[in-house]
């Protein structure tokens, strides 16, 4: 029986050409609280840029990709920040081929500059890059996530001696870095293990490739319709597309609301 859910946000519950949640989709949310399923978000955002969901609470929010995790109370159920030496190692290789960084502490981000793609990436969520005057300063605090723009052909130089973070991504002009082993899985499994749930109880919702690590961390794993091929081929199922409603409809469908 499943007694918690995991969703990611841009693809699954938001649709990105709209930008928006749709009312089934919120209903979807609520309805399965109803019905004593604990409703968690697992999303790449800074906990500040995750949206608000009208009649929703999330009993748990993963961000930062699982390496910042807290509860709806805001108890800290996982906390695992970027090793600074590696943070200032990412800084100085991102210099190196032109591209600023925005860093991301639990409390702000902070940037070191901007670029269309970096700009691009923070529309997603309706935000703005934060060119700081004082990034100096703000680097030497707990940093949980990197946000850099960056194509694929980017990434060797990016991380270069770089031995305590990883990139993970789910769109092609950016990069979110995170914890090496950290990742929206490993937030899962901690998440489990504070509630007392087992993988089996649990189902996940996502589209990207950040997403894949999520999808096998649970005993369900589904993609929506309009997931990348490389996550639709890990999945237990794929549901519809955000634009049809996936998640409202699997739901149904599998008696979950």
């Amino acid at each position: 029986m499943i007694k918690i859910a995991f969703f990611d946000i841009d693809g699954t519950l938001s649709n990105m050409e709209t930008r928006s949640v749709s009312d089934i989709t919120i209903e979807t949310l609520q309805r399965l609280q109803a019905n004593n399923i604990k409703v968690c978000i697992a999303t790449g955002r800074h906990p500040l840029s995750v949206p608000t969901f009208e009649g929703v609470i999330f009993d748990a929010i993963l961000s930062f990709n699982g390496s910042y995790c807290f509860d709806k109370e805001g108890h800290v159920l996982y906390s695992h920040p970027i090793p600074h030496k590696d943070v200032l190692r990412i800084i100085d290789n991102a210099s190196s081929i032109n591209r600023p960084v925005s860093l991301a502490s639990k409390d702000d981000s902070k940037a070191n500059g901007t670029d269309q793609d970096l700009d691009d990436y923070y529309a997603f969520s309706k935000q703005k890059v934060n060119v700081a005057e004082d990034f100096d300063t703000f680097v030497n605090e707990d940093i949980y996530q990197i946000m850099c723009g960056g194509y694929e052909n980017e990434y060797e130089a990016l991380m270069k001696d770089v031995e305590g973070a990883s990139i993970t991504a789910w769109w092609n002009r950016a990069v979110d870095i995170i914890p090496a082993g950290g990742g929206k899985g490993n937030g899962i499994h901690k998440v489990l293990e504070y509630y007392h749930f087992s993988p089996s109880e649990a189902i996940a919702f996502g589209d990207g490739t950040n997403d894949i690590e999520m999808l096998e961390a649970v005993g369900t794993g589904v993609a929506m319709g309009n997931a990348t091929d490389n996550v639709k081929a890990i999945v237990d199922d794929i549901c519809l597309s955000v634009a049809e409603d996936g998640v409202y409809h699997y739901c149904l469908d599998h008696n979950l609301i």
